[in-house]
């Protein structure tokens, strides 16, 4: 074993005496999580962004509003993959292990700044979506919200540039785009979570959104450990308990699954 190893070794087993001994968990996820489930991050060397700037354009709110080609390709992409026969994306070894760990009560709060909704199909319950989610449309106008595939299906119809039905608004996933306010109350919710934890974990994201990436610098202010763990380094690795680099559906779990597992037996048994 050489020394690269050896030292992976000794974080891993430093972070998983960490969740073992930690009773609130605080976990923030990123697109990192979801890309051994097919689903490519934004940001890195083959994300969405990086190979398709067009597509970061149609992630901004004033283009999705000003612009009507912007809009009229982002529903034909996504016609086009409904249309497909694309299976859909499943959890991961990553999302399952996360689950794993809310079930033995450890987890206090998951918030993702993922739209996939894996974590949900994984088994969270206790999730905060701060940039929504992909299931639905939502009027940008009066807030009417549908399921997307009533709107994909009116765009298989003809309608390319789909508008609300009840007011005649513009219609947009219910992801929240650049330029567009988050919801107050996850933001708080995850800003008390940052407060009020024993443990910080930030996984797949390079932590360079704000206002939720300002959760890692609150925690560490209260002298919280902080585990980090990317593909990549991150904009706040300089305030990491514990920096682990490399594949996250590999490396999540083995630092997750034998910190709950004693634990879980012991439940079994009462």
């Amino acid at each position: 074993m050489d020394k690269n190893n050896i030292q992976e070794v000794k974080l891993l087993e430093q972070a998983t005496d960490l969740i073992g001994s930690s009773k609130k968990i605080f976990v923030l996820t990123g697109a990192g999580i979801s890309t051994d489930s097919g689903i490519p991050d934004f940001r890195g060397p083959k994300g969405v962004w990086t190979l398709n700037p067009g597509a970061e354009k149609a992630s901004n709110i004033r283009y999705w509003i000003t612009d009507p080609d912007i809009r009229k390709a982002r529903w034909k992409g996504l016609l086009k993959r409904k249309q497909s026969g694309a299976p859909e994306r499943q959890a991961n070894a990553g999302h399952l292990a996360l689950a794993k760990l809310q079930r033995t009560g450890k987890l206090r709060l998951l918030a993702t700044q993922n739209v996939d909704g894996l974590h949900t199909k994984a088994g969270n319950t206790n999730v905060i979506e701060v940039h929504g989610n992909l299931k639905q449309t939502k009027c940008l106008k009066c807030g009417d919200v549908l399921p997307i595939d009533d709107t994909i299906a009116r765009v298989a119809q003809g309608d390319e540039d789909p508008h609300c039905l009840k007011c005649g608004g513009l219609l947009k996933s219910a992801t929240i785009s650049f330029g567009q306010s988050l919801v107050a109350e996850d933001i708080q919710a995850a800003m008390d979570a940052a407060r009020d934890c024993d443990l910080m974990i930030a996984v797949g994201t390079t932590l360079g959104v704000y206002p939720i990436a300002g959760v890692v610098p609150i925690a560490s202010q209260l002298n919280v450990p902080i585990i980090i763990l990317n593909g990549s380094p991150t904009e706040l690795d300089h305030l990491a308990t514990i920096k682990l680099t490399g594949s996250i559906s590999h490396i999540l779990p083995r630092m997750v699954v034998p910190a709950v597992e004693s634990k879980e037996k012991i439940k079994s048994k009462i």
